[in-house]
This record gives C-alpha cells, structure tokens and sequence, in this order.
C-alpha cells in the first residue's frame, strides 16, 4: 500500500544541502568556526528603512493590505523598473513575501504539472524545489567549469521544448557570481516564445554588480510579454529578514499571480512594505556603502584564493560568492564542504547544493568581515596543503 502520508509532489523535494551544512555547524563543538555558507549582507538595514517600519506601525498600518501590495510601493517598484528600462506599471507590479515566494507563485502561474523548467545550473536551488512542488519536472543545463560558466543559450534552447512551462535564469548567478549576457538570454526569450513559455528573470542580485551595470532582460527583449522579472529587498538594502520582494511582468501573469496571492500569504507584512518603500525612494548612502564593501571583499577573496594551489576560481561580476574548483581533492563536494567543517572549523556550501553542474566546487559568501574571509582562506588553503601534499 502507497504511504500516503504526504504528498507525492513533497516527497519529490530533498532538503537543501545548504542548509544541511547549516544545521551540522550548529552541532559541531568547534573552535572558533567561521561561517562562509550563508547568502546573507552582514550589515544592519538602514536606520530611516527601520524608522518608516516603526512609524507605520505605531501609526496604525497594521491590518491587511490589497493582495498586490500597497500603492505607493507598488509605484515605486515600477518606477525602479522604468528607471531599468522595463515597461512598467504599477498594475503589473505584485508586492511578495521575498523574491523566493514571487519565483514559486510565478512558477505555479505559468506551469501545469507535467510541464517542464529548464535552468542552467550550477544555480540556486530553490526554483528547483519549487517546480517540484508545482508538480513540473526541472530540467537542469549544466554550464561548463571549463570557461567559468559563462552562459550559454545554444544549451539552453536546446532543452527548450513544447513540454517547457518555464525557463529560470538568475543574473548576477548565485552560486557563481556571473553576469549573463544579456542578449544571449534573450536568445532564450525568443526560443521559450516560440514554444509559448515564458523566462523568470531572477535579478535580486542586480544592484550587486560590481563591473558595469547590466540591463535587465526585460528592458531588451521584443517579448516582454514572455519576461517575469524578479526582485527584492534582501540583498540590496540588507533586509533579508523583513521578506519583501516583488514581481514585474505581463498583465496576465501578475493578474493571476495576485489571485492565488489571495490563497497563500494574502499579503505582505504591513509595516514591513512600509519599509520596503523607504528603501526604495529614500537615501542610498547606506546601500551604496555596502557594495562598494562587498567589491573590496570581493577583490581580496579572489586575491586570496589565487594563492591557494590546486584550485582555481572565476572572478564573481556580481553577488557575494566565490565558487571555487575544489575537484582536484578527495571526495565529492558534500565530503569536501563536511571535512572543512569538522576538521577546519569553516562552513562553505558544497557545489551539488546548486544542481548538478556544481560538482566540484564549495561557495564561499564574502558577506562577512575581512578578518573572518582570511581566516576562513587561510584555514581551507591549510585543508588543500594537506590533502594534496605527497606522502
């Protein structure tokens, strides 16, 4: 007799191997133990974000707000997409709880169960869960390490079909820190159209993006009408905990997307979007700091790891990881990440966290002290010494 005690489209989803790592360092008696597993700003949110909160709240904005958002919010939303080149208006504009529930509502949207989404991997895990649980089937590309995996559209079309409810593609990438080309994917929208499937454009890290600034692929596409793009709040202004993001996309899609809104989370926190607003229309002095910390970083994680031997990385455009090519060590990258952790005290998160294509590789998060960085570097650069010194 089948166990029917859950569903079979839970059944379908592992927990993610990040959060595994998490979990074990929170077990482990170590000493000293620096976390670089976490995709989490290390600054406080910005003091006049955290005053609009308090204000809404101690002035009553406290009860359910329209299921799309708030109006004011969502005008400066679409104002932020203009100002991206994005035909945009506040009535295709829907307010979530963080960018993950905008990519899981779009994907219930735009995809029937026995659909397909397709997503060039290594990428972040969740949309892969999330198409499970919609009942799709995800369909991992993976990109190759070879040339530091740079996008690659002709793979992707490839596995375009007429079973493809979706394509996910995350520029700045989390884990790799790439910044796609924008007309490669575009290529994409135009193949995805042609089978009458749309493209998440998943792009909470784009303000993170630290050589040039990209376009969003709404902006330059001749089917904007097949583009969902997705943000948040989280990255940028340090507010992951807050869980304000948003969607931007076609009248049909945000229509309905703010229909089954009704049936999930009704709303976003109250006080909270308030907050949002602030962040957005207020002074960017503390966001601006905080990007230019993240490419001091940046820079100096990379620097570091050049020196370790045996392991390569490719410089991140954006976002605050390094991927690194730990293959040449024993064991595959959940053995690698659990050896850092228990015999190293650091916590990085294995590449299979992020698909198939990760293999081989830990991320470490540079959203944390330049201090802490070092010592993290340095202690796994003393991991690779060993494990690749002759005997």
């Amino acid at each position: 007799m089948t166990d029917r005690s859950v569903s079979r489209r839970v059944a379908r989803v592992e927990p993610q191997q990040i959060r595994r790592l998490f979990d074990l360092a929170n077990e482990h008696d170590g000493d000293d133990v620096v976390h670089l597993e976490l995709g989490e700003p290390d600054f406080a949110t910005p003091e006049h974000v955290v005053e609009a909160a308090v204000v809404a709240a101690r002035g009553g904005e406290t009860n359910y707000t329209p299921n799309a958002g708030i109006d004011p919010l969502r005008r400066a939303i679409a104002e932020r997409a203009r100002a991206r080149g994005i035909d945009a208006d506040a009535e295709r504009v829907v307010v979530t709880t963080g960018g993950v529930e905008a990519l899981y509502l779009t994907l219930l949207t735009v995809t029937d169960p026995g659909d397909e989404v397709v997503m060039p991997t290594p990428a972040w895990p969740n949309p892969l869960s999330q198409a499970r649980l919609a009942g799709a089937d995800p369909v991992e590309v993976s990109l190759s390490p070879a040339d530091g995996f740079a996008f690659d559209a002709d793979r992707i079309i490839e596995a375009i079909t007429d079973r493809t409810g979706a394509v996910v593609l995350t520029s700045p990438s989390n884990p790799t820190g790439r910044v796609f080309d924008v007309s490669e994917m575009n290529r994409v929208v135009e193949a995805a159209a042609r089978h009458d499937a749309h493209v998440v454009a998943d792009e909470v890290y784009h303000e993170l993006t630290y050589d040039g600034t990209p376009r969003s692929l709404a902006a330059v596409t001749d089917r904007p009408d097949r583009v969902v793009t997705i943000d948040s709040c989280s990255k940028t202004y340090a507010m992951t905990g807050w869980r304000v993001g948003w969607l931007v996309g076609p009248e049909p899609v945000t229509a309905a997307v703010t229909k089954i809104h009704e049936s999930t989370t009704s709303c976003v926190n109250t006080p909270a979007q308030h907050a949002a607003l602030a962040a957005l229309t207020g002074p960017d002095g503390p966001a601006r700091e905080m990007k230019a910390a993240f490419e001091q970083r940046r820079d100096a994680v990379v620097d570091r790891l050049r020196e370790v031997p045996g392991i390569s990385v490719t410089p991140p455009e954006g976002a605050f990881y390094a991927f690194v090519d730990a293959s040449g060590l024993p064991g595959s990258s959940m053995d690698i990440a659990e050896r850092l952790l228990f015999e190293y005290d650091v916590v990085a998160a294995p590449g299979s966290a992020f698909g198939r294509g990760g293999e081989g590789h830990v991320r470490f998060s540079f959203a944390n002290d330049l201090e802490r960085l070092e010592l993290g570097v340095e202690r796994f650069e003393r991991m690779v010494r060993t494990e690749t010194s002759p005997v």
